[in-house]
């Protein structure tokens, strides 16, 4: 039996080097000052199976997107560009802090939206911006989520310029006709969303069965081998699952089993593997933002 944690085999898909890249930006170079060298980060991705071409490539296109600006320190480097501030924010709520369903009584947020045809790219824009935030589409140009999605919204959309298209209303209740229940499952793709619980379940709990039965911490190196590709998985599905209230959810409903999972894995992993990572970067911890 291995002592420490390894990345499962048998995931559906292998992330990206860009989105790991981003997630290494996100939960440790960003509480080390924001930048890292390019030797230490190429060293880094190796321990993922990432070779040094494939991390240059995917530089170069988080270059291009505006999320890395190239910096020269003791050697060449990148940083987070400032506009990707409020992005991981953002990120850091809804990933680390929005687990628990919301609250029926706490109502819903209501987009709608009215894009002329000769800006056909912009409504495009706005029905995907709005489903990666995880809003139900209950209509043409009308969505919907719980009400404690309206700030994330509102700093999505203006960020992006899309807020001239936008109204965005507050309700409180369902006044009718169909059952909300029997409506919700129609506006959000259930199944869709109970697979990626699923998948990220069955990839990771046995790392957490086996970290449970272990009393000493894991290893630095290997937790953080494990844990960036389970929060790279992990990440996408708070935005595709926006928490909605207990009694509208099936019974069965699976995503309590997988928050459980990250929870644990989190926990366990998150503190060694930035302790890696500062060996690795020599980045000094005094630099550290804030623990999410």
């Amino acid at each position: 039996m291995p002592t420490t944690p390894t990345t499962p085999t048998g995931l559906e898909s292998t992330p990206r080097p860009s989105s790991l890249i981003h997630t290494v930006y996100g939960e440790f170079v960003r509480r080390l000052g924001g930048w890292i060298s390019i030797a230490d980060l190429i060293a880094l991705m190796a321990e993922l199976d990432v070779d040094a071409p494939a991390v240059r490539s995917a530089i170069s296109r988080l270059k291009k997107a505006g999320t890395l600006l190239q910096e020269r320190r003791d050697g060449t480097g990148y940083r987070l560009s400032p506009a990707m501030d409020p992005v991981f924010e953002e990120g850091d709520r809804r990933i680390f802090h929005s687990l628990e369903p919301a609250a029926l009584a706490d109502g819903w947020v209501v987009a709608v939206f009215s894009v002329p045809e000769s800006e056909r790219a912009q409504r495009h824009t706005l029905r995907s911006r709005l489903s990666w935030l995880g809003f139900g589409n209950a209509a043409p140009g009308v969505w919907l989520a719980p009400a404690r999605l309206l700030p994330d919204a509102r700093r999505l959309l203006t960020r992006l310029g899309l807020d001239a298209y936008v109204h965005l209303f507050l309700s409180a209740e369902y006044a009718g006709f169909t059952e909300l229940r029997g409506a919700v499952a129609a506006w959000w793709d259930f199944p869709a969303i109970e697979a990626q619980y699923a998948a990220f379940t069955d990839a990771w709990r046995p790392a957490a069965a086996a970290l449970r039965q272990r009393d000493a911490d894991p290893d630095p190196a290997e937790a953080f081998r494990a844990y960036v590709p389970m929060l790279t998985q992990w990440r996408r599905l708070p935005y595709l699952d926006p928490g909605l209230p207990e009694p509208l959810l099936p019974a069965d409903w699976n995503a309590v089993a997988a928050r459980a999972v990250f929870t644990e894995l989190h926990g366990r992993l998150a503190g060694p593997s930035l302790g890696h990572v500062e060996k690795v970067t020599g980045l000094p911890a005094a630099a550290h933002h804030q623990e999410p």
